[in-house]
């Protein structure tokens, strides 16, 4: 136990040194030479976390197989990895120079996201941890809107401390998956006060959730944006950012998505995130290498899949 916590402590400290180091970077360092350093961290992150590797590769396998050859799903998973380094080093570098934003990002679909504002219910942004998200809360914060992002708290204290510093200087609320009360309370006055309530629909929620299909398999869904929206009357607006030609990203604001009721409430659930799901796996299958293969999305299986296991509750 001590020597985990040892490396636990080591660990932290180097993710500490880290953070200083590429935000001292990204000060000095011209435009131009962004994304070749974010294609450097693409390689090594490809190449030394051999796990990570192993798990995009067997998502994309159960996906793909019969679809894409085994060179294609390489280069797809190559591409999660580079995306998600392009996607940490653009934060780091548009938080040093906000004013590029506008440059870099297109929106399409902002009349959507008005018109639902209109209504004064409060809006529940769904999307998926899909191609820069942070990038895309930025600039809806850049744009004058109000944004919060629910997000679990990172195992480090003090990198947690500075995110939400760093969030808070460019205009972006964190709300916390845990303590589970004050997510709740807090997510429900947010609503109320008609602002955006910006949730990733897309990662495994373990057996505490509802199983939706997901690329043709069973997926554990959380309820929970579904639930604030019936809660509130809030309304459901699915929105993602993706990579174009030259770096340039599209944020496309989907128009507004309504509760699809069933016989009960469960019943309208499901069928509320059958619908967002299907537009997730949408978007993923249009731009694969936007989405984090290396998240265990189907880890997770439903009692009929799990016959003499123990039904244990895991809040993902």
């Amino acid at each position: 136990m001590h020597h985990k916590h040892l490396s636990r402590s080591i660990q932290g400290f180097l993710s500490r040194i880290a953070i200083h180091c590429c935000f001292a970077i990204m000060k000095v360092l011209p435009q131009r030479f962004v994304y070749g350093f974010a294609r450097l961290f693409a390689y090594l992150g490809y190449t030394l976390s051999f796990r990570h590797r192993k798990v995009a590769f067997e998502s994309l396998t159960t996906v793909f197989k019969g679809q894409k050859s085994d060179r294609e799903i390489k280069q797809i998973a190559f591409g999660c990895f580079d995306s998600m380094a392009k996607s940490v080093i653009e934060f780091l570098a548009f938080f040093q120079r906000p004013h590029l934003i506008e440059r870099y990002v297109t929106i399409e679909g902002l009349h959507n996201l008005n018109q639902a504002l209109e209504k004064k219910k409060g809006i529940v942004a769904v999307s998926a941890h899909f191609g820069n998200f942070p990038l895309l809360l930025m600039t809806l914060a850049r744009q004058g809107y109000k944004v919060h992002t629910m997000l679990r708290v990172m195992r480090d204290p003090w990198v947690n401390e500075y995110f939400i510093r760093k969030r808070n200087a460019v205009g972006v609320g964190s709300i916390f998956t845990q303590p589970r009360s004050q997510c709740v309370n807090r997510s429900l006055e947010v609503l109320r006060n008609n602002e955006i309530l910006f949730i990733q629909l897309d990662q495994n929620f373990g057996t505490g959730g509802i199983f939706v299909d997901f690329f043709g398999r069973k997926a554990a869904t959380a309820k929970g944006p579904i639930v604030f929206a019936l809660r509130t009357n809030a309304l459901i607006v699915p929105m993602f950012i993706f990579r174009e030609e030259n770096n340039r990203q599209r944020l496309v604001i989907e128009p507004e998505l309504p509760i699809i009721y069933g016989k009960d409430f469960d019943e309208t659930i499901q069928l509320t995130a059958q619908k967002i799901t299907a537009i997730i796996e949408g978007y993923v299958r249009r731009y694969p290498a936007e989405w984090s293969w290396i998240h265990r999305r189907w880890k997770a299986r439903p009692k009929e899949e799990r016959a003499g296991e123990i039904n244990v509750e895991n809040f993902e």
